[in-house]
């Protein structure tokens, strides 16, 4: 699997992402707007997927757009994902948009190296996940969830479900005493992937460690504001504050 190098690579923070053709050439925007709000010295390893359904997809399920079903790879890809993360010194992150997201997540229910989960605008309607996250314990104790308050306006009747599927894993992930915020950002699934990964990673990365130092980015704050959907989100968390 082809990997992509980015940031200090001495540094003791790792976060992971897997990422497609389309996001790498957004990764450097991704990586500015995380260092213009930490102080923490961190690298971030993109894993190359070639496959989007096939290889971040946990179990087999039919097509929900398009004519390409959903493979049952992801088991595969986190097996390589977990030869990279060999360095005990390091603290690793795991994090990704849409189906990555969403593997993210499910990653988090295979092992517990990853200290937080990133899932930015996750492909939550994916079938079958959220009883999953029901039956299973997750291993990780810092979770960030986002979506655009236009992601459920669609006419695709699975993927519409997306944002009462979002509030249903908010709730199971608190009900376990799971250290999560919900999130939501203005605009459709392809608006700021950037910008909503970077915020997912910052989240993570503040609210997981100690040594989090944030810059004073009000005029962000105002031109980024979260936005609530039935009153479910940390009323707390203000990203560039």
């Amino acid at each position: 699997m082809e990997i992509n190098e980015f940031g200090d690579a001495s540094g003791q923070v790792v976060l992971i992402q897997p990422v497609g053709d389309h996001e790498i050439d957004l990764i450097e925007n991704e990586i500015d707007l995380i260092r213009g709000d930490t102080e923490i010295s961190f690298k971030l390893a993109a894993f190359k997927i070639n496959d989007w359904n096939r290889e971040l997809s946990p179990w087999n399920a039919p097509a929900v757009f398009g004519k390409d079903n959903f493979g049952d790879n992801a088991a595969s890809t986190l097996n390589e994902i977990m030869k990279y993360c060999k360095d005990e010194k390091k603290i690793y992150y795991i994090g990704g948009y849409s189906l990555a997201g969403l593997f993210a997540l499910w990653a988090s229910y295979q092992t517990d190296m990853f200290r937080g989960i990133a899932a930015a605008s996750p492909s939550m309607w994916f079938p079958g996940f959220t009883d999953y996250m029901k039956d299973h314990n997750i291993k990780s104790s810092n979770v960030y969830l986002s979506l655009g308050d236009k992601e459920e306006k669609t006419r695709n009747p699975v993927m519409a479900e997306v944002g009462n599927k979002l509030c249903e894993a908010y709730g199971l992930l608190k009900d376990k005493g799971i250290n999560c915020t919900l999130e939501w950002n203005k605009g459709n699934h392809f608006k700021d992937a950037d910008l909503r990964t970077a915020k997912g990673f910052l989240w993570v990365m503040k609210n997981s460690s100690e040594s989090y130092a944030v810059k004073d980015m009000k005029e962000k704050n105002k031109e980024y504001s979260n936005q609530s959907r039935d009153g479910i989100m940390d009323e707390g968390y203000k990203p560039f504050q």
